[in-house]
């Protein structure tokens, strides 16, 4: 849907000087562009901050494109619950009668993958253990990651790669953060719906909600137009190198963190799927209940911001490289924060002024509290 169809008043920066201050706030903190949009009691905000490109003066557009990141397993978890809602698979069965090919351990449940309690390892960066000991997994970061961007990978692969490690937990007795489970979950969907991914995503979610600019690229590594360039930042044989990673082929996160969204569709998606228009009460209610350590329910992040802010849900995402998103909302999706952010050539970590820049922007737009990431 066109920003075209959603005016926003020439002064609704003045409207609202603290929002702007915010998303400047993000910038300052190293990263190179930020568009934000806001739904609220007071209407709808959109703004911008930084540049769209490097060595250009002009602002990232508000309507651009980006690379959303991990804010796709909700989209996901929300087409495996309609599949739920259908009758077609159990929340409680087990993902090994679906796939038996795969030679899953038999406990892992199709709840187990939404909420991250399977205890599969983590194909994309591999896991690090509290004992400090690291177990590589498919590179995506850093130099090696720069060089296979534009490799195309099968999900059939990705989880083949994760089952040949040794799973972190026994299934269901713990949780711990895994790109695998979502990756399997697109199986799941394929296998049980008898169509692919995108085919699905676009006849359950897109094309009912009107999303026209979210797009499931599939190994197509471009981004279209408009959309800030996102920048990767590396060393390469003790040289620090800043590289352009606007084109990146995320079939290595499939149903993980593939998608091409922007703030408009993000918050369309929100408020429908909270609003109850996607699932059943019941289900949505699942989505909703926050699990273990994560506060992690189906999809989605549940987070208690305190006697003065309430409850949000949330899934923010990163690309591997140059791209960010955020997707906030109250938890009956009336009010909305979406945002869509780039990185640049700064050597200042963002990673490390981010947690404190999002905790002042939920407390601009939702109240009190603490964020999480």
């Amino acid at each position: 849907m066109s920003e075209s169809l959603h005016p926003v008043r020439n002064d609704a920066r003045q409207d609202r000087p603290e929002l702007q201050k915010s998303i400047q706030a993000f910038v300052g903190s190293g990263f190179s562009g930020m568009q934000m949009r806001v739904h609220d009691e007071r209407g709808e905000w959109v703004g911008s901050a930084g540049v769209r490109k490097l060595g250009e003066a002009a602002e990232p557009p508000t309507n651009g494109r980006f690379w959303i990141g991990s804010t796709t397993k909700t989209f996901v978890a929300t087409l495996v619950l309609q599949l739920v809602a259908d009758g077609t698979i159990g929340l409680d069965d087990s993902v090994a009668g679906y796939l038996p090919e795969l030679g899953l351990d038999r406990r892992i449940t199709v709840r187990m993958l939404l909420q991250h309690t399977s205890g599969l390892f983590n194909y994309a960066g591999g896991e690090h253990y509290p004992d400090g000991t690291v177990v590589p997994g498919i590179p995506a970061a850093g130099k090696e990651w720069v060089d296979n961007r534009f490799h195309t990978y099968q999900p059939v692969e990705l989880v083949r790669f994760a089952l040949s490690k040794p799973a972190r937990f026994e299934p269901g007795t713990d949780q711990s953060y895994a790109n695998t489970n979502y990756t399997l979950a697109v199986l799941l969907i394929e296998k049980v719906a008898g169509h692919s991914y995108a085919e699905e995503m676009q006849r359950r979610i897109l094309r009912p909600l009107g999303l026209g600019d979210t797009v499931v690229p599939g190994t197509s590594p471009e981004l279209p137009s408009p959309h800030a360039h996102g920048y990767y930042r590396y060393e390469d044989a003790g040289e620090w190198k800043v590289v352009d990673v606007s084109r990146q082929n995320l079939s290595l996160l499939v149903g993980a963190g593939d998608l091409i969204s922007t703030t408009q569709d993000l918050h369309t998606f929100i408020s429908a799927l909270l609003g109850g228009k996607l699932l059943p009460a019941p289900l949505l209610a699942e989505m909703r209940t926050p699990h273990g350590m994560l506060g992690y329910g189906l999809g989605l992040f549940v987070q208690d911001l305190g006697p003065d802010g309430g409850t949000i849900v949330h899934h923010n995402g990163g690309a591997p490289g140059g791209y960010g998103s955020l997707m906030i909302s109250t938890p009956d999706g009336s009010k909305t924060l979406t945002a869509g952010f780039t990185t640049g050539d700064s050597a200042a970590n963002p990673a490390q002024e981010f947690p404190k820049a999002l905790d002042r922007l939920i407390k601009e737009v939702f109240g009190s509290g603490q964020a999480a990431g």
